[in-house]
């Protein structure tokens, strides 16, 4: 059986008197929801709904940041991996250097220790005085020696703070030595020390004894004094040039 429908809107409007009765339904619905405790726990699930849905796209958002960021940081590590290996390099054959340049200093402020002290002491030796011996009491520090606990140059220091600091490592151990002799006026011994006191490298004189003695029948003064040896100030030193005629 064929039937024509004459009116085609009555469809749409049934269709939307539908849709308005479902709503005007819900409403219904609610406005016979009279428990505010009811409501309160309906409103407070859809804050925490909407709460939890906007803490997650923020922490999405921040992980793909952080995502971005630590691509960079590798990719960047991988570009100056070679630049930082040639830093090491020339880092480690800067201090070999400071090194060697260290030990070599110190040979070289011991070298011409004993003869700076001969001849302070032949220089400041008085008359009717005698020395009988000059005996080291403390030996000096070995070579490449360097100050104990010294801190470690840190990573982030430049090669020049770092040469200077390894320069300044190098302690040249205090050289003390005694000298043994005679003496026939007292006054004498006086101004032996006493000059040896003025000089640039010689330190600390100190009256270790003192005693009278009797020889050949007459009384001299045996005494024995403590001395230090110092490094003195650069303009105490003189040099001289040497040449050598080749015949």
């Amino acid at each position: 059986m064929i039937q024509i429908n004459l009116l085609p809107g009555a469809r749409k409007k049934s269709k939307s008197r539908s849709g308005g009765a479902a709503l005007a339904s819900l409403g219904a619905i609610f406005a016979q929801v009279k428990d505010p405790f009811l409501l309160a726990a309906v409103a407070s699930v859809a804050l925490a709904a909407g709460a939890v849905g906007t803490l997650y796209l923020a922490q999405t958002r921040e992980a793909a940041q952080l995502v971005d960021r630590e691509r960079t940081a590798v990719q960047d590590s991988t570009r100056y991996a070679a630049v930082l290996a040639e830093r090491a390099k020339a880092q480690a054959q800067v201090d070999s250097v400071t090194r060697q340049l260290a030990v070599i200093r110190e040979i070289d402020n011991n070298r011409y220790v004993w003869p700076h002290v001969m001849d302070e002491v032949s220089r400041a030796l008085p008359p009717y005085t005698w020395l009988t011996a000059i005996e080291q009491i403390k030996a000096p520090a070995a070579d490449g020696a360097v100050a104990a606990g010294a801190p470690a140059a840190p990573a982030a220091v430049s090669a020049a703070d770092s040469a200077k600091k390894a320069m300044d490592e190098v302690e040249v151990q205090a050289l003390r030595f005694q000298l043994t002799g005679t003496t026939v006026d007292i006054q004498a011994l006086t101004r032996f020390m006493r000059v040896l006191e003025a000089s640039p490298f010689i330190t600390n004189v100190n009256l270790a004894k003192s005693n009278l003695v009797v020889v050949d029948s007459r009384e001299v003064t045996d005494f024995r004094l403590e001395c230090e040896y110092q490094t003195p100030d650069s303009a105490a030193i003189q040099t001289i040039p040497v040449s050598l005629s080749v015949r």
